[in-house]
Formats: structure tokens, C-alpha cells, sequence
């Protein structure tokens, strides 16, 4: 009998042993495991969720994030079926698809970034000394956008704007490649500063004044040629020396470069004296998508490595000056001088790109 029960102990023990090990592994599990979230986002943003210390601060708050880039305003015409947000660069794209998928407002706003042109030193030089900007110091100013406005509707070129002639890379029509606004929030934004300004401080609010400005958005588009689909592209390509003297690209992206140690002899970051803020939204297509886009305006983490990407933290510029105190040679933190223009309606917008690539 003794040895009946003894056996009859050494199963319970063994088996309370294994029950404790398997229950210990699954909670080892699910303190690790973490929910897969898909989105599509702007191409500017690609680099921020590559970061392999992006990826570990995501894990570390139960997130895996697979991503895939578009367009802003191309996402609307995307499948969305299975992906669980959207971010494109601006609240006008994001309102679209809100309204189309039926999304409760508010929507995360986790950071911004104003859109600047960057410049060689040599282009920058000949702007300011003709009046069409002004420098602050070595690598930064401003652009008068009154004044371009007027140069690029005349058709001026590099050869009427004097002391251009010293330098052979500054030839034919004096113009500021952007990207495709059909497609592209920068491109979008760009013409909607520039139709404020050519109408007078109006913002464009219907078929009328989309007739006032469209031969000149038409000349600042079709000057251009073919565009780039992305400011990442156009960027990357003002970086190696490479296409057009001016370009429109996100201040993140000037932000990030200089973040890493990169060489930025040759480059004045430009702010335009009227320009319109891209505010990165996530459209939240599920509750997934929601508590991610809420997480990246919130954790402290988070918002630290946006900063080293260069975008600027929604309601605390402080990380932003903080972070970029090192580059104010480049950079104006505090966007002195630089007004903020209301964005036309959706509607109106996509009818004033339309124009403008016809």
C-alpha cells in the first residue's frame, strides 16, 4: 500500500511539475507576443518604420508593423481591404478616406512637418541677390513666394537673374520641382500655397477661383516636365547632385540627413514665407490601427525617434529644438517668418491638380 501511494504522489508531482513548466511558457508567450498591423504610408515615413529601434520600441508595446508605401492622394484609389490604417501626409487625404470608410473623428495626429525648398548654395545665392529670397546665414532662408510667383509666370529664366552667369549649372526656365500633386500630398500642398498667395490671401473655396490661378499652377506643373511620384525620390536625387537646383521636399527629410552626420556643404534649406504644414494623420481603418496611431502620438519613445527622423512632435515643439539644436544653420525651429495657409477643401484641391497637369 505504502508503495501504491508512493507512486501515486510521484505522478501528481511530475505532473504538477509539467503543468507549472507549460503555464510558465505560455505566459512567457504572451508577454512577448506581439499583434501583427498592416498600413500603407507615405514613402517619407518608410525610413521611420524600418528603424530597427522603431521596430524594438513597437514590439516592446505588443506592435509588429508591416508597411507598404503610396501616394496620399493616391491611397484613396487602394484596395484597403485587410490593412488596418492608413497614414498619408496630410489631413486632406486623410479626410477623404475617413469619409470614405466611414472613420470617427478625431484622427491620430502624431507629428507634422512644413514643407521647405531645398537649394544649392550657388541657386540660393542668385535668389537672394535678385530679391527672390532672403538668407539668414550659411544654410538657411527664406523664399518671398510673391516674388517667385511673379518670376515663374513670366517665364523668367536663370539667365535673366543676374550673377547666374558664374555658374553653368544654373541654365533654362527658373522653376521648383515638386512631386506629382495628383498623386502626391507635397505636389497638392504646394499649389495650394502658391494659388493663397496668387489670389491675394484667398483660399481657393470653388470652381471660381480654381479658374483665377489655373494658368499659372499649369505653368508651375507642366515646366517641370515629368515628376517625381515621391519627395523621397526628388530628395535623394537633390542629394547625390542630381535634376534641378530647387526642389520641394520635406523639412523631416533635411531634419533626418543632418540627424545622421551627413554632408550638407552645398545645401540651403529655404522655408517659404507662405507655405501650407503637412500633418501626418493615421486613418484607422480598425481598432489595431486606431490604438497604433494614438500609441505614436503618446509614447515618449516613440516621439523621440520621430524626432530623429525629423518631424515634429504634435503639441511639444521643445523635442523638436531639443533635438535639432545642432543644425540651426539649416534649420528655422521656430519657423520664424513663416505663415500657415488653410488648405483648400478636398474637392477643390484635387480640381486644382487636375488643372494644373492637363
Amino acid at each position: 500500500m505504502r508503495r501504491i501511494i508512493a507512486i501515486v504522489l510521484a505522478v501528481f508531482l511530475i505532473g504538477g511539475v509539467a503543468a507549472a513548466v507549460v503555464a510558465g511558457r505560455e505566459e512567457q508567450d504572451s508577454s512577448t507576443a506581439t499583434k501583427t498591423v498592416r498600413g500603407v504610408i507615405g514613402s517619407e515615413k518608410a525610413e521611420f518604420f524600418a528603424d530597427p529601434d522603431v521596430v524594438k520600441a513597437l514590439a516592446a508595446r505588443g506592435y509588429t508593423v508591416e508597411t507598404e508605401t503610396s501616394g496620399s492622394w493616391a491611397m484613396e484609389g487602394l484596395d484597403l481591404k485587410g490593412y488596418d490604417f492608413t497614414f498619408p501626409s496630410s489631413q486632406a487625404p486623410a479626410g477623404e478616406l475617413a469619409s470614405k470608410y466611414h472613420v470617427r473623428q478625431p484622427l491620430p495626429r502624431p507629428f507634422y512637418s512644413p514643407l521647405v525648398v531645398v537649394a544649392h548654395r550657388s541657386a540660393a545665392g542668385v535668389l537672394a541677390d535678385n530679391g527672390l529670397a532672403t538668407l539668414g546665414g550659411k544654410g538657411n532662408g527664406t523664399l518671398k513666394m510673391g516674388a517667385y510667383l511673379k518670376a515663374a509666370g513670366g517665364d523668367r529664366t536663370w539667365q535673366q537673374l543676374k550673377g547666374a552667369g558664374k555658374h553653368g549649372e544654373l541654365s533654362g526656365t527658373l522653376f521648383i520641382s515638386t512631386t506629382d500633386p495628383t498623386s502626391s500630398n507635397s505636389g497638392a500642398l504646394y499649389l495650394a500655397a502658391a494659388s493663397y498667395v496668387a489670389d491675394g490671401g484667398r483660399v481657393a473655396d470653388g470652381a471660381a477661383a480654381v479658374d483665377r490661378t489655373a494658368p499659372l499652377m499649369r505653368k508651375l506643373i507642366s515646366v517641370q516636365g515629368s515628376q517625381q511620384t515621391s519627395t523621397d525620390a526628388a530628395f535623394r536625387d537633390f542629394v547625390s547632385g542630381v535634376g534641378n537646383p530647387l526642389v520641394l521636399v520635406y523639412e523631416s527629410q533635411v531634419a533626418a540627413l543632418l540627424a545622421e552626420g551627413q554632408g550638407a556643404d552645398d545645401l540651403v534649406v529655404l522655408y517659404p514665407d507662405t507655405t501650407a504644414n503637412s500633418d501626418h494623420t493615421v486613418v484607422p481603418l480598425t481598432a489595431e490601427g486606431r490604438a497604433l496611431g494614438e500609441l505614436l502620438g503618446t509614447d515618449e519613445e516613440l516621439r523621440r525617434l520621430a524626432v530623429r527622423h525629423g518631424f515634429r512632435p504634435q503639441g511639444a515643439a521643445v523635442e523638436f529644438t531639443a533635438a535639432t539644436d545642432a543644425h540651426t544653420t539649416y534649420l528655422n525651429q521656430k519657423l520664424t517668418g513663416v505663415r500657415q495657409v488653410p488648405v483648400p477643401a478636398s474637392k477643390v484641391l484635387h480640381e486644382m491638380a487636375r488643372r494644373a497637369r492637363d
